[in-house]
């Protein structure tokens, strides 16, 4: 059975209510998921209460090792295991783990060590993640890696990498059936404001180089660019509305859809 792959947003994150029963519901009816999240939010929130200055370039946290502790606190254990339990609290089965564990994402330093302990993903290593599928839980992975090939021993053996990145290649890698991000927008805009529906590989380009499609819809584009080289559909929706994921895999969301053509 394909896979669909989640990306739940770190803005959606504090009204996940209805995507964590929907994600239970899609189980329980056989689906094979994968949920790929953020948690910049959270991660800024920490940093804030420690008095760790936080700092972003092209959308991007610039990443030094006492922020990269922090952000691995936030993303691998405060975000990701609040997930997995509520998942189970709602009668699901899911594994909390981070692209770390079992070298499931490595990547290299982004733009030579640039932003500090930010990766590029480099490689996906499947085995644990269709372990945990086959083990009929959801994996539920947050968006840190290796770094690849190895440089240091110290805290930047581990590096943060962007979650819609993750959920790209991640997707990518498993040939899933759909790639699904869960916003809090309504889908794509055009330079009008309203939602387009669907669009080429070509358009959504376009929109990109244009400057129509900005800030931190850049990467979920870019992300779903890289998925269908192997996914079959890549899909942008608003995860804010109630029950966003049930209607979507029912194929009654609104949103925009980017195809392959």
């Amino acid at each position: 059975m394909k896979t669909v792959v989640v990306k739940i947003g770190g803005s959606t994150l504090g009204s996940h209510d209805t995507t964590i029963e929907d994600l239970v519901t899609l189980q329980q009816r056989g689906l094979s998921l994968v949920v790929a999240h953020g948690g910049a939010k959270v991660s800024t929130e920490w940093l804030g209460r420690l008095d760790i200055p936080t700092e972003f370039v092209r959308g991007l946290r610039v990443t030094d090792a006492k922020t990269l502790e922090v952000v691995i606190a936030a993303l691998a254990g405060l975000v990701n295991k609040q997930l997995v339990a509520e998942i189970h609290a709602r009668g699901g089965k899911a594994m909390g783990i981070s692209g770390v564990d079992g070298g499931i994402l490595e990547a290299r330093p982004l733009n030579g060590g640039e932003l500090g302990y930010v990766g590029e993903i480099a490689k996906v290593n499947l085995a644990p993640l269709l372990a945990i599928i086959d083990s009929h839980h959801i994996p539920v992975v947050a968006p840190l890696s290796l770094e690849w090939p190895a440089i240091s021993k110290e805290a930047g053996f581990i590096l943060n990498v962007n979650g819609d990145t993750a959920a790209g290649e991640i997707a990518a890698a498993l040939q899933a059936d759909r790639l699904i991000f869960l916003t809090d927008v309504e889908g794509i805009m055009d330079s009008s404001g309203r939602v387009i529906p669907k669009l080429s590989q070509a358009e959504a380009v376009e929109l990109m180089n244009s400057g129509v499609a900005s800030g931190g819809m850049v990467p979920k584009i870019q992300a779903c660019l890289r998925a269908l080289s192997t996914v079959h559909t890549a899909r942008i929706i608003d995860g804010r509305t109630s029950h966003a994921l049930l209607r979507e895999i029912e194929g009654n969301a609104e949103g925009t859809t980017i195809t392959a053509d």
